[in-house]
């Protein structure tokens, strides 16, 4: 409970900022001011009002228009605190170059705030969106000739919600099954609801069809539902799930090795975290390892156990242009597109959906990700 209390206390916290830095300060009725703070403490709940709705921060359970009606209102919220923090420090200097005769002008707030309210619509447009096929060409080491060329996509992030409903499942299957790639691949974080809440979300996903076939990793969101459910109901639409296991893809002799890892988060829900040796018992030696990893903190020991290719999400490539930096820390700084480590490459989707707990997207544009392998 304390967690909980610390994750919603630590939401407000824009709030906060907005009603003693933008709102107390302007020239404004003290009956609108109290009625202003009320909605903002209401917006920046949203998080305890989606734990209400369905017992879990992690799936607000109202109809889409409210979903993207909070998510655009926590947005503005936090883009207007940033840009109150700037406004603050561009007057500390104005005060001091007039040796404290400068006042900020109402005006400058409002502008603030404009411009806080039409960057948050324009996240949450660009985060709900049908998200385009990105192509990416990978060298990788020992590729077998008859796999020159091969094509996978990566879907990652789904998390299928009520932001991310079947019908945008739907559109996400057709444009996958018309990319004409060889496999498809999806490393974690399908949903954001037990299997009851998102039967109907997910049914779309059985249409996905590849020659290699699909196949997949739990990401960390799997475990704050019924693991054991999502993985049954997942594998019953079809898809193959690689829980620190592989499979052989096989051309002309060659071969190919996709091996698949748990999520990191495994353990604290008493389930078997990753075991990159066990995924690669028994795989051939020689042949390229295509890892999928939902996050992709561990990448420098793939690399180090010879994989070629690891395919990772998690981070939502930072959604904020600039707010990379600060997931770095927590993802051995690797937040969005290609890394070279050693002979390995770490790929880090900036994902094909995201947590409908803040679905804002400035900078940072989903993806559907085309991987063309050739031989390095």
């Amino acid at each position: 409970m304390r967690s909980i209390a610390v994750f919603h206390l630590f939401f407000s916290i824009p709030s906060l900022i907005v009603i003693a830095r933008w709102l107390i300060p302007l020239s404004l009725p003290l009956g609108w001011k109290l009625a202003g703070a009320l909605l903002l403490l209401v917006a920046s709940q949203y998080h305890l009002w989606s734990r209400l709705s369905s017992g879990s921060v992690f799936a607000p359970e109202f109809p889409r228009p409210v979903v993207l009606l909070f998510n655009w209102a926590f947005g503005a919220i936090l883009l207007l605190a940033v840009l109150q923090i700037a406004l603050d420090v561009g007057g500390v200097v104005g005060w001091l170059l007039t040796r404290g005769t400068w006042h900020m002008p109402d005006a400058a707030r409002y502008a603030a705030a404009v411009l806080a309210v039409v960057l948050a619509a324009i996240g949450v447009a660009n985060a709900s969106r049908l998200p385009p096929v990105k192509d990416v060409a990978v060298a990788i080491p020992n590729l077998p000739p008859a796999f020159e060329g091969y094509r996978l996509l990566q879907l990652t992030d789904l998390h299928l919600s009520r932001l991310f409903t079947a019908r945008w499942a739907s559109a996400v299957v057709a444009r996958a099954n018309a990319s004409g790639v060889d496999a498809i691949v999806v490393t974690g974080d399908f949903i954001d609801g037990s299997v009851a809440m998102r039967h109907a979300d997910v049914a779309p996903l059985a249409d996905l069809r590849a020659p290699d076939g699909v196949w997949a990793v739990p990401g960390n969101h799997e475990y704050f539902f019924d693991y054991a459910d999502w993985m049954h109901h997942l594998t019953s639409l079809g898809i193959r799930m690689l829980p620190n296991a592989h499979t052989l893809l096989r051309r002309e002799g060659a071969t190919l090795v996709i091996a698949g890892v748990t999520d990191a988060s495994a353990r604290g829900a008493g389930q078997a975290g990753p075991d990159l040796a066990a995924a690669l018992t028994g795989a051939p030696p020689a042949a390229p390892i295509i890892l999928l990893d939902h996050q992709p903190r561990n990448a420098r020991a793939a690399a180090a156990a010879g994989v070629a290719l690891q395919l990772s999400g998690h981070t939502h490539g930072g959604m904020i242009a600039g707010m990379a930096k600060l997931l770095e820390p927590a993802n051995a700084g690797f937040v969005s597109g290609a890394y070279r480590i050693g002979d390995m490459t770490l790929y880090v989707s900036n994902g094909t959906g995201l947590w409908p707990g803040f679905a804002l997207r400035l900078g940072r544009p989903s993806e559907m990700t085309r991987f063309t392998l050739y031989r390095a």
